[in-house]
C-alpha cells in the first residue's frame, strides 16, 4: 500500500470515528449513560428520555403533550408540579426554570382545548405570561401512570408508608397492624399533608383492606372495585357526589362496614410530580429539577 492510500485509509477511519462520536453524543440517552454532565438539553430531549421507559410509547393517543412551548427550547430548569398554575409560573420564572413538567390540565379541561377559551382574560393571561417567558409546559399523565410501576402510586403508597402492605400496582392493601378509620384519617392527612378531607363512615370501624384510587377514576370504577374487593375502606382522590358517595351511603345502610376518605384529587396525586423530580434528578443531575406543590385550589373551615 502507497504513502498516499494509507494516508487516506487512515482519513476515513478517522473521520468516521469522529462522526460516530458525535452522532453518539447527540443522543441524550446515550450522553447519560457515558457519565458526560451536560446542561444543553432541550425540551424535546427530555420529554423522548422518559417517554422511552415507558412500555409501548410514545402513545398514539395522549393528552401528554406541550402545553405551551416548543421541543427545541434548551432548557434552563425543570419545575414539576400538579397543575401549572399563574402562581407556578411566576415561581419557575424566579428561578429561572423554563420548561414545568405537571401532571393535570393547564387550561382547564382535559383536553386542554383553547379555542373555547380565546376571548376569556385568565386564559390570555396565562398564555400570554408563559408565552412572554418562552416556558415550555408538558402534561405528562398518561405516560407516568403507564410505568412498569405506576409513578404515581409508587410515590403515594411510599408516602403513606404502606409498601410492605400490598405492591403499588396492586389496588388493596392489608394494614398491620389495622387502624381506626380515626387513625387511618390522621395518618394519610400527615403523611400527604392534607389540612382537612371528607369522609363516610364511623371513626371507631377498624380498616385492615384498604382500596386506594389516587385522582378522579370516576364513579363506576370506583364502586366496580369496591364490589369486586370488598374493602373496609375506599381511599381515594375525589368523588362525584352523586356516585360513590351515594353508594357508599347505600351500602352503610344495607349493613356493610364500609367507609369512604376522600383526600381530593390534588392531595392524593401531587406525590406523583415528586416521583418525577426525582427522576430528573437522577437522569438530568446537570439541569437544577425544582419541585413546587400546586397545592389545593380549595379552602377548609
Amino acid at each position: 500500500m502507497n504513502t498516499n492510500s494509507l494516508n487516506r485509509r487512515k482519513f476515513i477511519v478517522n473521520g468516521a470515528s469522529v462522526l460516530g462520536s458525535a452522532l453518539i453524543m447527540s443522543d441524550p440517552l446515550i450522553i447519560l449513560a457515558a457519565g458526560v454532565q451536560t446542561n444543553a438539553l432541550t425540551v424535546g430531549q427530555i420529554m423522548d428520555l422518559f417517554i422511552k421507559e415507558i412500555p409501548d410509547a410514545p402513545f398514539a393517543n395522549t393528552v401528554d403533550t406541550l402545553k405551551s412551548g416548543n421541543r427545541d427550547i434548551v432548557v434552563t430548569g425543570i419545575v414539576t408540579t400538579m397543575f401549572a398554575t399563574i402562581e407556578v409560573i411566576r415561581k419557575a420564572v424566579s428561578l429561572k426554570a423554563n420548561f414545568i413538567v405537571a401532571h393535570e390540565p393547564t387550561f382547564y379541561n382535559h383536553q386542554d382545548q383553547t379555542k373555547w377559551l380565546e376571548d376569556d382574560d385568565v386564559y390570555q393571561y396565562k398564555a400570554a405570561l408563559l408565552k412572554e417567558h418562552n416556558i415550555a409546559v408538558w402534561r405528562n399523565h398518561d405516560y407516568v401512570h403507564s410505568l412498569a410501576t405506576d409513578g404515581v402510586r409508587k410515590q403515594v403508597v411510599d408516602q403513606l408508608g404502606w409498601s410492605d402492605f400490598g405492591n403499588a400496582n396492586q389496588p388493596v392493601f392489608s394494614l398491620n397492624p389495622v387502624l381506626s378509620l380515626k387513625d387511618l384519617i390522621d395518618h394519610a392527612k400527615k403523611k400527604l399533608g392534607v389540612p382537612a378531607l371528607r369522609y363516610i363512615g364511623n371513626l371507631s370501624q377498624p380498616c385492615g383492606r384498604v382500596l386506594l384510587m389516587p385522582g378522579a377514576a370516576g364513579g363506576m370504577s370506583q364502586i366496580r372495585n369496591i364490589h369486586n374487593h370488598k374493602p373496609d375502606v375506599l381511599v381515594c382522590g375525589e368523588v362525584s357526589e352523586w356516585e360513590t358517595a351515594e353508594y357508599v351511603r347505600d351500602a352503610r345502610a344495607k349493613g356493610d362496614k364500609l367507609a369512604l376518605v376522600v383526600l381530593g384529587h390534588a392531595a392524593s396525586e401531587e406525590p406523583g410530580s415528586l416521583f418525577m423530580a426525582r427522576w430528573f434528578r437522577e437522569k438530568v443531575p446537570a439541569i437544577k429539577t425544582t419541585h413546587l406543590p400546586a397545592g389545593n385550589s380549595l379552602s377548609f373551615r
